[in-house]
């Protein structure tokens, strides 16, 4: 059994070299909002949903990103309303947000 039963990292890339990066895009208080509120709704944790930060994810084409483990799913999201979409849908309920998915 993992440790969490979804895990969920958004990129906080910082780039040195002046290109678009995730961390040039809000991450940081969307990353914020989908931890509390995870919290908030006692789902964070062993045997629950884990929230992280990361650096590069590599996908930085379509920035901000997020990729939910196990499912291997990757998500462009714009604001903390699709952020929410995706703890509901996808961390909660198991059922990826197909509109905010990337390849």
């Amino acid at each position: 059994m993992n440790y969490y039963t979804r895990h969920i990292f958004f990129c906080n890339n910082i780039r040195k070299d002046g290109k678009a990066c995730c961390s040039q895009l809000g991450v940081k208080q969307v990353y914020r909002h989908a931890k509390d509120k995870c919290r908030a709704i006692e789902l964070l944790g062993k045997g629950k949903i884990g929230v992280s930060e990361s650096r590069c994810l590599g996908r930085c084409e379509h920035g901000p990103v997020a990729v939910v483990y196990p499912d291997n799913v990757w998500y462009q999201y714009i604001d903390e309303d699709d952020i929410d979409e995706i703890i509901n849908k996808h961390l909660i309920a198991g059922k990826p947000v197909n509109r905010l998915k990337i390849d």
